[in-house]
């Protein structure tokens, strides 16, 4: 696993207490030592600096809102933890609605027990990937539950931003003829997650993909508007759960080459040894896209140019078939239908 070190670019500050207790949760004098020497110092905005139950924002036109909560285990695996995971995963629902992400809310349970460095580690990754991804954490709340009740640390984020005026994101639009496109390559942060689980980390270098996704859809709809016509994230599930819900809402059929899946060797690999299909595993930097014909090949040259954005490719079509079907055609020329995924895969996964 690679080294932990937050603590490094984050200094921890001089603190009385080396884990978390129950009065840290009281609302009282142990609750604002642990928020103001953690929280407050760290995370400080006006916005948050007002330490009210909400936060006044001024934001013109239509918005989009979101929220969602992370209970990943392990709460550290390589290519990130559940700070940076619950940030870019906020960021990203609302980037996915064709919006320019702003502001998140940050909600700690915490459990008992839970070491200190562990948590200004998990708050300082916290920042980082909110300054990556130039929002501003601006309210929450904090928990704690007793010892052996909430696995160490469990996080619910809230995000909102302003419409992007060029967006027209709506499943609705999609036709026969429009191209599919995933921004890079698939299965990396399920695999990761379940590697850590099974002892596998030491025998691959696969690490989690987690990333925030606004500078890149940003950059296409800026460039290509309503051109482009879709888009979704594709976390638990993975992508065959994203084109089975948009073959299913748009009542047309949706056809993929496998041969264009990108996917990374290592993680074909380690999901043979597990029993998956990369096209089900979770990802957390990536996004499914549906463009409307002619602009594809223009779309994957821009991503290619931006960082998490190197490996994206043109993985199919919409057909004009009222199917509600996900169809791929194999290495061989065969064709099968890609069901939704029945049941979890991988629990905890993010």
């Amino acid at each position: 696993m690679e080294p932990r070190n937050f603590q490094l670019q984050c200094p921890m500050p001089a603190l009385d207490f080396d884990i978390i207790t129950l009065g840290h949760g009281s609302g009282g004098v142990l609750s604002h030592r642990l928020l103001s020497k953690t929280v407050f110092e760290l995370l400080a905005n006006p916005e948050l600096d007002t330490h009210h139950d909400g936060a006044l924002l001024n934001i013109d036109g239509e918005c989009a809102f979101s929220t969602d909560s992370f209970v990943v285990s392990p709460i550290f695996f390589p290519g990130g933890n559940i700070g940076d995971l619950a940030v870019n995963g906020t960021v990203n629902d609302v980037a996915m609605c064709g919006a320019i992400p702003q502001y998140i809310s940050l909600s700690l349970i915490l459990e008992e027990g839970l070491k200190m460095t562990d948590l200004w580690e998990i708050l300082c990754s916290i920042k980082t990937a909110c300054d990556k991804a130039g929002v501003k954490v601006v309210t929450g709340d904090t928990k704690v539950v007793e010892r052996g009740k909430g696995d160490q640390i469990f996080i619910n984020t809230s995000g909102i931003g302003k419409m992007h005026p060029k967006a027209n994101i709506d499943i609705s639009r999609i036709h026969p003829g429009d191209q599919i496109i995933v921004s890079s390559n698939i299965g990396s942060h399920g695999t990761t997650i379940m590697a850590v689980r099974e002892g596998h980390q030491f025998e691959t270098q696969i690490k989690s993909d987690t990333r925030n996704l606004n500078d890149m859809s940003v950059a296409l709809l800026d460039k290509f508007g309503d051109g482009i016509k879709f888009f979704r994230d594709a976390t638990r599930g993975g992508v065959a759960t994203v084109l089975n819900e948009i073959a299913i809402e748009s009542k047309l059929e949706i056809e993929i080459d496998q041969a264009k899946l990108p996917v990374e060797p290592q993680v074909n690999a380690l999901c043979e040894i597990l029993g998956l299909d990369p096209l089900f595993v979770a990802n957390e930097g990536l996004f499914t896209m549906i463009v409307q014909p002619g602009i594809a090949e223009d779309c994957i040259q821009l991503l290619n140019g931006m960082e998490g954005g190197e490996h994206a490719a043109l993985i199919g079509a919409v057909r004009d078939t009222q199917s509600s079907k996900v169809v791929l055609k194999s290495g061989i020329g065969g064709r099968r239908v890609v069901s939704m995924l029945v049941g979890e895969q991988l629990p905890r996964i993010c």
